[in-house]
């Protein structure tokens, strides 16, 4: 349950809707004190700029306060050259706040657009460099989310409200100050709305801050379950489940408009506090400055000149108000950004290289929950060279077993090692330099065909991808290809068919060279005609290497050296083909109801 209808909401739901951490307070102002640091030089430029512009907007004001002064006095004809001289000043005050709002405009924006590359970039290079365990709990609704929602919803930030706010303050203290040098008896004035002002903002801001957190996660949830149920919309019509996922989508739809509903009912609140506001602050300063203008305290130009500077606090007040209002959203979606922060990096060593390539199970237990383990008590071990097949019924653990193998999870008891060496105390790119997983989601990335495989083997030479094409049979169709290697594929270029893409990932495997492979069928999506195919070129790739080959299909397995049956977490039989079918233990039974 991400939430309840508003008002009454629980400021501890949106938790729930989070695989990934949302970044602690500390977390986020240590990164905005980051960004402000490289981008120093450019905040200040913007911060004298905008001085400026608000400096020649407060000539007009003083001007025209001097030249009421001068006509309270009666002043003298002689006087008409002042006149011609104040017009003179005050047309090239408007020009030059004219020239320096333009400046601040562009510069803030400038600005902006920085900040917010450095923060794409980051998340980016953050996010691939989290253990993969991590990214593979994540989801792919958090994750989307993120990297969409949360990165749209900044991008207004970035752009105007951290430029705009750092403006708004700097007008109001300089307006404050021109008030105080010009009428120091009305700068007191405009503190009598401060009480009322502070009360509404502080009513606003108390609520309005898990409010937006909550709506952020309610989306998340959203994106989660549409996400999922296209991902598995087989699955979902197979078992006649759309009812029941119409109706998830629904609720979680509902839940997130009621956060929405709630964060808008909480501005139709401040925002008439804030124009209630802006009339108390113009009605003390007229009515406070009658008074001393009667009592002659003051003069009428002193008077004219105080309303027109409080007049003129409208806009900076209303600017810095309405911008924090937006950064209330964006610290939100920054958050979550910067959440990732808070997640503890690979821990490897990236100087450990294991002493042989024997891969052990020692008494794992493993969960994906605390206090639910999906494995307990697994041993196993798998000399190098040997081809092990995982087999058991659906959701006996075997894929959890082979991501453990692949040191994509570490386990919560017991040891994995590879040549005696733990791999959780490796660095993720080391392991994966020994290990590879491959599974049936084959990934084209937009651009070249040879940047795809140059992901592998960076230093790699056309001769060599080639070769590596050639490996997996991929090298026909790619010599046919107009432009060779440097054809575009993936969204917007080349089309390639499922194996086609899955011969790449074979290819970028080759160009690796991992002397261990785990394989969670990577041919079970592809159609028999293709998969035939493929495991051809597959072959060619495992000769030679350990292979830890999951078995959907028990094809797979006759064909192993050695066979684990998993059954409720648990390795119940291990042998060849031959003895676990002389045996008639539970192996026997699954071959004789595949084989029929």
């Amino acid at each position: 349950m991400i939430g309840v209808a508003p008002p009454a909401y629980d400021p501890a739901a949106p938790t729930t809707a989070n695989t990934l951490p949302v970044g602690a307070p500390a977390t986020v102002r240590a990164y905005v004190a980051e960004l402000f640091q490289r981008h120093r030089r450019a905040f200040l430029l913007l911060i004298t700029v905008n001085t400026v512009a608000v400096v020649a907007s407060m000539v007009g004001p003083y001007l025209l306060g001097s030249l009421v002064e001068r006509v309270s006095d009666s002043a003298t004809a002689a006087n008409e050259l002042h006149l011609e001289r104040t017009a003179a000043i005050f047309v090239l005050a408007l020009v030059v706040q004219a020239e320096f709002v333009r400046q601040v405009r562009l510069r803030g924006a400038m600005l902006g657009e920085r900040m917010l590359a450095d923060l794409r970039e980051d998340f980016l290079v953050r996010s691939v460099g989290l253990p993969p365990g991590v990214l593979e709990r994540a989801g792919t609704g958090d994750l989307l989310s993120r990297i969409t929602t949360d990165i749209d919803r900044l991008a207004n930030a970035m752009r105007e409200a951290v430029p705009q706010l750092a403006i708004g303050v700097v007008w109001v203290a300089l307006l404050l100050g021109g008030l105080a040098v010009t009428a120091p008896p009305l700068a007191p004035a405009v503190l009598v709305a401060v009480p009322l002002l502070v009360a509404g903002c502080r009513w606003y801001f108390k609520r309005a801050p898990s409010a937006y957190r909550s709506e952020a996660a309610g989306y998340a949830a959203v994106a989660a379950v549409l996400a999922e149920t296209v991902d598995a919309g087989r699955t979902v019509e197979a078992h006649r489940l759309g009812q029941r996922r119409i109706e998830l989508s629904d609720r979680r739809v509902q839940e997130w408009t009621a956060w929405e509903r709630y964060t808008l009912w909480l501005r139709t609140v401040l925002f008439p506090v804030i124009s209630i506001t802006h009339v108390t602050v113009l009605g003390s300063v007229l009515m406070i400055g009658g008074f001393f203008v009667l009592q002659g305290w003051i003069g009428v130009g002193q008077l004219t000149t105080g309303a027109l500077i409080a007049q003129m606090l409208v806009d900076p007040v209303g600017l810095i108000l309405r911008w924090y209002d937006e950064l209330q959203v964006a610290h939100v979606s920054l958050a979550r950004l910067v959440g990732v922060r808070d997640i503890e990096p690979d821990a490897g060593d990236g100087s450990l290289d294991p002493d042989g390539r024997e891969v052990r199970a020692d008494r794992v237990h493993f969960g994906y929950r605390e206090g639910v383990d999906v494995l307990r008590k697994v041993s196993l071990e798998v000399a190098p060279g040997t081809r092990l097949a995982l087999v058991g019924p659906s959701g006996a653990g075997k894929s959890t077993l082979g991501r453990l193998l692949a040191g994509i999870y570490a386990p919560r008891v017991g040891h994995i090692t590879l040549g005696g060496t733990e791999l959780s105390e490796m660095s993720a790119e080391r392991v994966r330099s020994h290990v590879a997983l491959v599974n049936q989601e084959h990934h084209v990335f937009v651009g070249s065909l040879r940047d795809n495989l140059l992901l592998a083997s960076t230093d790699a030479d056309d001769a060599e991808l080639w070769a590596a094409l050639g490996a997996v049979d991929a090298d026909g169709w790619a010599r046919a290809l107009d432009d060779g290697l440097d054809t575009e594929v993936g969204s917007g270029g080349l089309g390639l068919t499922p194996a086609q893409a899955q011969q790449i990932a074979l290819a970028r495997l080759v160009l690796a060279d991992p002397h261990t492979l785990v394989l969670d069928e990577a041919t079970s999506l592809l159609d028999p005609r293709a998969a035939r195919h493929l495991e051809r070129s597959l072959a060619r790739v495992l000769d030679g290497r350990t292979v830890v080959a999951i078995a959907h299909r028990l094809h797979t397995a006759h064909d192993a050296d050695v066979i684990a049956v998993v059954e409720n977490g648990r390795i119940s039989e291990l042998g060849s083909h031959d003895q676990l079918v002389t045996a008639d233990g539970a192996y026997a039974a699954l071959w004789r109801s595949w084989h029929g």
